[in-house]
């Protein structure tokens, strides 16, 4: 017999180091042309990381996403950004990235206030052009380049970001480990299979909180991969040792989701704007995972009416599980 049950699961994560320093630091350079180049020490994995900071450096600056230059993860170059983990490199060398742009674009803000004869705060720099106030001024941002360099100022900055944390009181345990949190709910569909205790996962509806979603394709992409790893969590993934060796150690023995295992998902995105994040963003990396094997979990105690609390839940334990509840019932 199969049946259908659904779970949720709901979580708030810490957005980088807990209770401790993790700064991260930025240099930019806006080049004669109008280019810029960013270095960071930030280390992309594939989680898209570098997109993330070209798009962060070039609404600061106020240039084309296409002109931003990033060089990453260079121990001869880049200033140091903390590990690629804890969800924090959107959060902290963002804001490193944020301020370093700043910085540089002052002389450019400058020379155009003077040149339009204009207040300062009244000058943005949108697209590689020049506004006063909400329409363009004509100006462009290479010409005031071109004017400051002929006056021998260069439009360099620096920055550094590190979270307001302060550390745990060791008696009581109080303090602030975090300087902001993700949060998530998770909900699962499931169909299990009585008879032979196999789990399908048919649909996951995931929302999350990331603050501003400054590539919402991306946030939908960690999203996606996030529930695909909670799955392989919930359903697959073990680790078996024996006398302090692995026993699986290999693809063939240690399953993970393949594209087959992997149900629909429904990424919604929650822009509750974080004051301390560049433009509002958090975090989103490894909040996606967290929800997923308890929204699986409850389904499936939802579908059988038994709570199984060892992951993942094979075959062998849901079988195992619901034997086990009807030898409780008879006696």
């Amino acid at each position: 017999m199969k049946k259908r049950g659904y779970g949720i699961g709901t979580m708030w994560y810490g957005i980088g180091n807990t209770a401790s320093n993790n700064p991260a630091g930025a240099f930019v350079d806006i080049l004669d042309d109008g280019t810029v180049t960013v270095l960071t020490g930030c280390a992309d994995m594939g989680q898209g990381s570098t997109t993330i900071l070209a798009q962060i450096a070039a609404e600061t600056v106020g240039v084309c996403l296409e002109d931003v230059v990033i060089v990453s993860a260079d121990t001869g170059v880049t200033p140091d950004a903390g590990a690629s983990s804890a969800s924090r490199q959107t959060y902290i060398s963002g804001n490193a990235v944020r301020l370093a742009a700043e910085k540089a674009r002052e002389p450019i803000l400058a020379k155009a206030a003077d040149v339009l004869n204009i207040p300062i705060h009244t000058v943005s720099l949108k697209q590689g052009e020049v506004w006063n106030g909400d329409r363009s001024s004509g100006l462009t941002v290479k010409e005031m380049i071109t004017k400051c360099r002929s006056e021998g100022t260069l439009t360099l900055g620096h920055g550094f970001f590190n979270p307001d944390t302060t550390k745990l009181d060791p008696e009581n345990g109080q303090g602030k480990p975090f300087a902001t949190y993700a949060f998530a709910t998770q909900v699962a569909e499931v169909i299990v299979d009585t008879e032979t205790g196999l789990i399908e996962v048919t649909k996951i509806v995931a929302a999350h909180d990331v603050g501003k979603a400054i590539n919402p394709q991306s946030v939908e992409g960690q999203i996606e991969g996030g529930c695909a790893m909670g799955l392989g969590y919930a359903l697959l993934e073990e680790v078996i040792i024996k006398d302090g060796v692995i026993k699986n150690p290999a693809m063939s023995t240690y399953l993970v989701p393949t594209s087959m295992d992997v149900p629909e998902v429904y990424p919604i995105i929650i822009e509750e704007l974080e004051t301390s994040g560049p433009y509002g963003a958090k975090g989103v990396g490894e909040p996606a995972l967290v929800p997923t094997a308890a929204a699986i979990t409850n389904a499936v105690t939802d579908a059988l009416g038994i709570r199984i609390y060892d992951l993942p839940m094979t075959p062998e334990r849901v079988i195992a599980a619901i034997k086990s509840a009807k030898e409780e019932k008879s006696d």
